[in-house]
């Protein structure tokens, strides 16, 4: 079962003071990029892995999504995505991805925003998602970047010159990364970029769009502590279409 570290209270409490928690998708400065590869939804069935307090799930609804079924394996998260402007045509449900199962081309359109790297059998969730999605579908999706995820103690170090560095170490070895972010004890699943659209190919997906996310101009100027996610991405952004049958 995948770790359900977010009904860990003081995880949890930690997890909601970030930006993105306290102001949703415009709290998420990749969301501009990542929704750019979100097809137009109107009238399309939507499934959310990872779905959070139900931020997209929301928006994709106001986009014109015809149903929304928000997925996560937090009772915490789904209390508050619950709670917030209850809608019909959105039902929130708690999964365990490591394990799900989806009726056969019962959705459109797939969005995973940073969930896949908790994924140990991502192999599997991705060709069961293949089958999920109809003909034409779309996986949009983020994960941590690999630069990100490999160093066995992620963060920034100053050098000799007074410079921000980021040393990866392990890079090529894949698999489990125990770190401590905002609790003890979290468990990712390091994947090399070459891993991620291999996944991807051999679930039968075509790859359209695989982006190393760094802050604009723009956003630096808006939020100067920006800058520094310049010199090395944090994310990577993917989209890959089910081909027509």
């Amino acid at each position: 079962m995948t770790q359900n570290i977010y009904d860990n209270p003081a995880f949890f409490a930690e997890y909601s003071r970030l930006r993105r928690s306290v102001e949703g998708l415009d709290g998420a400065p990749e969301w501009p990029a990542l929704r750019a590869l979100v097809p137009d939804l109107t009238g399309r069935r939507v499934v959310d892995l990872g779905c959070g307090f139900g931020w997209f799930c929301r928006w994709a609804r106001q986009a014109g999504a015809a149903e929304v079924l928000g997925l996560d394996v937090s009772e915490n998260m789904l209390a508050r995505a619950r709670a917030t402007d209850p809608d019909a045509a959105v039902t929130y449900r708690r999964e365990d991805l490591e394990r799900l199962e989806l009726p056969p081309a019962s959705f459109d359109v797939a969005y995973s925003s940073l969930a896949l790297h908790y994924i140990a059998d991502l192999e599997g969730l991705l060709a069961r998602l293949h089958r999920a999605l109809a003909p034409g579908g779309r996986l949009v999706a983020s994960v941590e970047h690999p630069i990100y995820s490999a160093p066995s103690d992620p963060k920034w170090v100053r050098d000799e010159a007074g410079r921000d560095v980021w040393p990866v170490d392990r890079y090529l070895d894949e698999g489990p990364r125990v770190t401590d972010w905002l609790a003890k004890g979290v468990v990712k699943q390091h994947r090399t970029i070459g891993s991620y659209a291999g996944l991807l190919l051999r679930a039968g997906f075509t790859l359209s769009h695989l982006e190393e996310w760094g802050p604009t101009a723009e956003q630096i100027a808006e939020h100067p502590d920006y800058a520094i996610e310049r010199q090395r991405p944090a994310f990577l952004l993917l989209a890959a279409d089910r081909r027509e049958a």
